[in-house]
């Protein structure tokens, strides 16, 4: 299926949930927001938030420095 993730259009297989797309990414769930189709999930909604096709991604990273 296709989703658009922060911006870029990507072929994912059907009903992965968010936390396992984050992996997918190398992504840590800790330091990323994810706003789907509009809506901040909250980081208990990862694991069950199954994308569904032409869900709409932004993936939002937090970075330390100083």
């Amino acid at each position: 299926m296709r989703i658009l993730c922060n911006g870029e259009a990507r072929e994912i297989a059907s009903g992965i949930r968010v936390t396992d797309y984050l992996d997918q990414l190398g992504l840590d769930a800790l330091s990323v927001v994810v706003e789907c189709d509009g809506k901040i999930l909250t980081r208990e909604e990862y694991g069950s938030h199954a994308l569904q096709d032409g869900a709409v991604l932004e993936l939002i990273r937090f970075v330390g420095g100083g």
